[in-house]
């Protein structure tokens, strides 16, 4: 029924290939049988939700797997990016059919890859309709269609490669990270709407007891902190004065906020009242104060980030159009025509709608110099402005190394251009100032490359010292431990060396003829000893005379010592001693 209703087209060869990438890799599928005029049908739609039916249609013809993580990582960035990237080129140049009487048509899901693959390629590229519908189906049956690839794999895989490709993208230098200034420029106007809105109650709450303050002291945090200070009017005293002055920094105020409250036309107000107006106060005078370091937070983040927009145009304003249009490198790509009218797309595209005047300024007319040009020239110097902010704009976004030496030349350059406006002096030529910039650009990044890298020698420096510390500390305590162990080691040698002189003892032979024990030749050794150390005395200088008697000395002793206590331990072991007690013992008997 549905076959009468559609036009078929069944041919045997391939119509066209459709490209698909996976998180897993490249696939190529050729299609066989496609049906386009009812392919909108229901009954269309369901056969391509049927894997056996799909099948029939579609098959696949090559399939290249990434090889890492890494790998995929980079073929997805090309293809979002709409760059042919090495690995796609390789494997259509492979397995896609050039040569041949037909061209072949290949069909992506993509248009911004599919025109960098015409250029590459010169074959007709096919987007949208059948191949949209394609797409879908093999998306639904990649699994199935691949072989040796399971569904949790691709899901797996799927899920590894869009964590990788978010962490890429949003990954960049630490410093240099626009996202910051948007957040704090939001922050910084919402505190502003804020604390006027406070300070407006504050005005209100405590002007039913001190009416008159608000006329004297206009300024909200001023008028908080004097609200906090004096409390109830009727205590304030001459007393007071000095800390009123030091709120105001006025001694004339001071003296009128004091005669004020003595002929107040206030009403009376309870403790409790007054309790929780100064608590409201200190909280209205607190992100008064947090609004102020926040201020200073953004104009240092706008000296990393983008020094010469902020030196040409000041921090809240460039950070207000770094924020409009989303990211520094999006206010990069702006003309410098858009530039010029962020910030009043309502009032242009009511001028278009009304064919009215187009605005001739949008958040650039915060800046001080559109509002020091006189009428007539408010647009020109807008427009002027606006070109020198994408210049700037695009010199933070691509320059490696910030400075703010382009922005003050720019700055400069637009304050000839108001004076020419004004007086008629010729301003200097483009290219002469931007010659100078480059060479003091040039020179600032230098020394700046050169204090990081005295930065870094240190850095290196401390650590090799930790290292060589901890070195140190280590041999140390094998030293410690070294000599815990050399005492056990000296008290067995010397038990050594006792053993080996009994066993040589107990081996020489008692009936030797002019044999000497062990004990007469030691004695024999001290005794020629201690006749050549009056010589060897005699010899030394009288500079060293006493050092070297007492060394000798001890020397002496101990060798006396070691000599005498040896022949206690031996005598009763020699076989010589033995016999002469013997015949000793035989004399006597007789």
């Amino acid at each position: 029924m549905v076959r009468s209703l559609i036009q078929c087209i069944s041919l045997p060869q391939v119509l066209l290939h459709v490209l698909f990438e996976h998180a897993s890799g490249y696939a190529l599928f050729a299609v066989k049988e496609v049906e386009e005029i009812g392919m909108l049908l229901p009954q269309v739609e369901e056969s391509v939700l049927s894997i056996g039916k799909f099948n029939s249609m579609v098959s696949l013809a090559a399939f290249f797997p990434f090889k890492s993580a890494q790998a995929a990582l980079e073929n997805m960035n090309a293809i979002s990016e709409g760059v042919v990237h090495a690995d796609l080129k390789l494997f259509l140049e492979t397995n896609l059919p050039l040569s041949g009487k037909k061209k072949a048509v290949l069909g992506v899901s993509d248009a911004k890859i599919g025109a960098a693959l015409q250029e590459e390629f010169t074959l007709s590229i096919q987007t949208g309709g059948v191949v949209a519908e394609i797409g879908r189906g093999v998306r639904l049956h990649f699994h199935t269609l691949v072989k040796g690839l399971t569904a949790e794999a691709a899901s797996k895989a799927q899920l590894g490669l869009g964590h990788s490709y978010s962490r890429a993208k949003v990954k960049f230098n630490v410093n240099r990270v626009d996202n910051m200034i948007i957040q704090s420029i939001a922050l910084l106007d919402q505190l502003d709407k804020d604390i006027n809105t406070f300070s407006m109650r504050v005005r209100e709450w405590y002007g039913y007891h001190f009416p008159e303050l608000v006329k004297i002291v206009p300024d909200n945090s001023m008028y908080c902190k004097l609200a906090q200070l004096i409390g109830n009017r009727k205590e304030l005293s001459e007393e007071s004065l000095e800390s009123l002055e030091e709120v105001v920094m006025d001694s004339a105020k001071a003296q009128a906020i004091l005669d004020a409250s003595r002929s107040s036309m206030g009403m009376d107000i309870s403790p409790i009242d007054l309790i929780n107006i100064e608590r409201f106060s200190d909280r209205v005078v607190s992100l008064a104060a947090y609004r102020l370091e926040l201020q200073e937070y953004l104009r240092s983040k706008m000296s990393q980030v983008a020094p010469n927009l902020a030196a040409l145009i000041g921090e809240v304003v460039g950070a207000r159009l770094i924020s409009h249009a989303g990211s520094l490198t999006n206010l990069a790509k702006y003309p410098a025509s858009t530039v010029q009218i962020l910030g009043a797309e309502k009032a242009l595209f009511r001028a278009l709608k009304t064919r009215g005047n187009t605005p001739k300024y949008g958040l650039i007319f915060h800046s001080t110099f559109i509002g020091r040009a006189a009428a007539k020239n408010k647009g020109r110097i807008s427009r002027y402005l606006a070109n020198k902010c994408t210049i700037a704009s695009r010199i933070d976004c691509f320059s490696e190394v910030p400075t703010s030496v382009f922005g003050d030349k720019l700055r400069g350059q637009v304050e000839e251009r108001l004076s020419f406006y004004e007086t008629g002096e010729v301003p200097r030529k483009n290219v002469d100032v931007m010659k100078d910039a480059v060479k003091e650009a040039t020179d600032v990044a230098t020394e700046i490359k050169r204090k990081l890298e005295k930065k870094e020698k240190k850095r290196r420096k401390r650590e090799k010292k930790l290292q060589e510390g901890n070195g140190d500390a280590n041999g140390e305590a094998e030293v410690e431990n070294g000599e815990a162990e050399t005492p056990v080691v000296k008290k067995k040698k010397k038990k050594e060396e006792a053993e080996e002189m009994e066993v040589q003892a107990e081996e020489s032979p008692a009936a030797e003829n002019g044999a000497d024990t062990p004990a007469k030749k030691k004695k024999k050794k001290i005794k020629a000893e201690e006749e050549e150390a009056p010589a060897e005395e005699a010899a030394v200088t009288d500079v060293g005379a006493g050092e070297t008697e007492t060394a000798v000395k001890k020397k002496k002793k101990r060798k006396s010592e070691a000599v005498e206590a040896e022949p206690e331990e031996e005598a009763p072991e020699t076989p010589v001693t033995e016999k002469k007690k013997k015949k000793k013992r035989k004399e006597a008997a007789e």
